[in-house]
């Protein structure tokens, strides 16, 4: 199971939120390569690297952190946040992204989102299906769609995307624990997908279950910067594994 930390940008810093709420922002690092490297001394291949700026915005704005991390470090970049057109994934990939999660534009753009797929390539193209109450939200979770997650993560299915980080947003930021049944949900209706839990892990032994259920990623935030879970402890895991 690929353990993935986050690395949430708001005005070139680290922050985190809880449920996806700006108001609750707090910043715990001013230097995001700083982090990333830390992470990459301990280890850790793969970061989720998110534009939280761009992810409310018009398009890609953190754009110099993306492409700082990329060339200073030699970390597999996951980036999402300000996908918003056909144009941004290039950005993206310009940048140095080495994957692309497109979210908001997947749920409100169907057509562009599939000429994405054809383009890249589902191997480069996460889906991120970020959910409350069952129905996928957007704009760095500031809408409510009225699409539901099963049929979103079908949809895309057929399409060929089967890496999905999958985030409860009432979980996000929370540090009590994952959404185990959700993801266990999703494990067993759909055999082919490669789930990525998202939202509310807190301790060393949420990622054991997360494992045993099936998971084929964690993604891992604010359990970090809280020292919730020690740094120490996932260079153990991973060296384990």
């Amino acid at each position: 199971m690929l353990l993935i930390p986050a690395i949430d940008v708001i005005n070139g810093k680290c922050v985190r939120l809880s449920k996806g709420d700006y108001s609750t922002s707090k910043i715990y690092n001013d230097k995001p390569l700083e982090v990333a490297k830390i992470y990459e001394t301990h280890g850790i291949k793969n970061i989720h690297l998110v534009d939280l700026d761009g992810a409310k915005g018009n398009g890609i704005i953190n754009h110099k952190t993306l492409e700082e991390i990329a060339n200073k470090t030699n970390l597999i970049i996951d980036f999402g946040g300000g996908i918003k057109s056909d144009n941004d994934v290039k950005n993206a990939f310009e940048y140095g992204a080495n994957m692309v999660t497109i979210g908001s534009i997947a749920a409100n753009n169907q057509e562009i989102s599939e000429k994405i797929i054809l383009k890249y390539g589902s191997e480069k193209i996460i889906l991120g299906a970020d959910v409350q109450n069952n129905l996928i939200a957007t704009n760095g979770w500031v809408n409510t769609s009225n699409l539901n997650l099963n049929d979103f993560i079908e949809f895309y299915l057929k399409k060929g995307l089967n890496k999905i980080i999958c985030t409860d947003i009432d979980k996000d930021g929370m540090l009590n624990g994952p959404s185990f049944e959700l993801y266990e949900k999703l494990i067993s209706n759909f055999n082919k997908i490669k789930l990525i839990a998202s939202g509310g892990v807190t301790k060393i032994n949420d990622l054991h279950k997360l494992l045993s259920i099936g998971c084929y990623g964690v993604i891992i935030g604010k359990a970090i910067y809280e020292k919730e879970i020690d740094i120490k402890e996932i260079e153990k895991y991973i060296l384990e594994c």
